[in-house]
């Protein structure tokens, strides 16, 4: 045992431990996902979807602090790192504030339009959105500084306290799922916290960036803010604008199955948050960075060719097993939502890699086809088919413009070597 435990430790590289902790908490979202969908049914299930629909909306919001501070951690040093932490802890708690607030606000207007059985859900999850502010920043110093085993253990505490908590309320408590799922998301996001990175920073100590590393932070900061929003637009939009046009039963199949066409989306995040500080190292270092950004689509590529392979030939089996009989309606529209997802992870990867370079074409056109998706769904929704349908036109397109970018900056850098951004 003792052997075993020595070639782990010594044979696993730090990447590799990643990749299998963020399997792990995936999996463990998925399993909390799962027995939601099967506990609560359709009906009540598509409330829970709304505020998981939130949290994966405010990950996105909050990730371009993430995305920030992980970038500069790996490019600044010394007193210039520490004082830049510091500043940005305090920004983003600020957004969080802000953010947090405008929910509160807003709970019953939130609960009118999403049609939900509540609108104290909206007002514990606004109490928390600060919270996960600050753990977005922690988590980018553990990732650009390539902290991985810390970076690994704050999504784990994350997962496991809203798995833990959030079934043990239910099964003792009897009050409304929407507000247990709440209380559990809430707890979660102070859970994230831990480990937190305290060192060498304080958020009460002025500090003010040089000319030239204040532009290069805003304009960043400007361009991973306006990608997240495309992501949450791409990522989001459908299940909020179905919750919005069809019936909450309709609702709960719909959000079953974006809940199991998105595995592959997942796993490319998993890629994505070793590939920026990567390619910002090798960059910095004069490096080639081709061969990362083509051996994680590879992966990807294959990963969801997988994926919308078993969705095509096994629906109902994986539906059944994953959410049970009641699901099993929306089987055949498994596979195309599957390859609408993957087309898009595909996309993703392109996009990060470009902006981690900071070049930003990519970054405008992911935004044209979101709000075209957004535009096709409002438009053609008469049936949740439909709503796939126009998904799978916009992401193919996305992609086509994507690649058409890469070939030919790929074309154009080998007769005259030149930044474009």
């Amino acid at each position: 045992m003792q052997e075993i435990i020595r070639f782990v430790k010594k044979g696993i590289k730090p990447e590799q431990l990643f990749m299998l902790s963020v399997l792990l908490v995936n999996g463990g979202n998925y399993i909390y996902n799962l027995v939601l969908g099967r506990v609560l049914g359709p009906e009540k299930f598509a409330d829970a979807a709304i505020l998981i629909t939130f949290l994966l909306v405010l990950s996105f919001v909050a990730m371009t602090f993430q995305l920030v501070t992980a970038k500069f951690s790996v490019l600044f040093e010394d007193s210039i790192f520490t004082g830049f932490i510091s500043k940005i802890y305090k920004n983003a708690l600020f957004t969080g504030i802000i953010l947090g607030i405008a929910i509160i606000v807003f709970a019953t207007q939130l609960q009118y339009f999403f049609k939900t059985t509540s609108s104290t859900m909206f007002v514990i999850f606004g109490v928390g959105v600060p919270f996960y502010f600050l753990m977005s920043v922690n988590r980018g110093v553990f990732q650009g500084k390539q902290e991985l085993k810390s970076l690994s253990v704050t999504y784990q505490s994350e997962m496991m306290s809203r798995l833990l908590l959030t079934f043990a309320l239910l099964y003792f408590l009897d009050i409304d799922s929407s507000l247990i799922i709440a209380i559990g998301i809430f707890f979660s996001f102070v859970f994230g916290l831990i480990p937190f990175r305290t060192s060498n920073f304080s958020l009460f100590k002025p500090f003010k960036l040089d000319k030239v590393n204040k532009k290069l932070v805003k304009k960043f900061f400007i361009i991973t803010a306006f990608y997240e929003l495309t992501q949450i637009i791409i990522n989001n939009s459908d299940i909020l604008l179905v919750k919005h046009y069809f019936a909450s039963y309709e609702a709960g199949l719909y959000a079953s199955l974006a809940l199991i066409g998105r595995v592959v989306y997942f796993i490319a995040w998993m890629f994505v948050m070793l590939l920026l500080p990567t390619v910002v190292q090798l960059k910095k270092e004069g490096k080639d960075t081709l061969p990362i950004l083509l051996k994680y689509v590879a992966y990807i590529g294959f990963i969801a060719a997988a994926i919308v392979i078993s969705c095509f030939f096994f629906p109902n089996e994986i539906i059944n097993i994953l959410f049970g009989s009641e699901y099993v309606s929306v089987a055949s529209l498994l596979w195309k939502y599957a390859s609408a997802t993957g087309i898009f992870a595909i996309s993703n990867i392109f996009a990060y890699y470009y902006l981690s370079l900071d070049k930003y074409v990519p970054v405008v056109l992911s935004g044209i086809f979101g709000m075209l998706q957004i535009v096709l769904v409002v438009l053609f929704h008469e049936s949740l088919e439909q709503v796939v349908h126009v998904q799978i036109i916009a992401m193919v397109l996305l992609l086509i413009v994507q690649l058409s970018f890469f070939f030919f900056k790929d074309s154009k850098s080998s007769k005259k070597p030149k930044e474009i951004t």
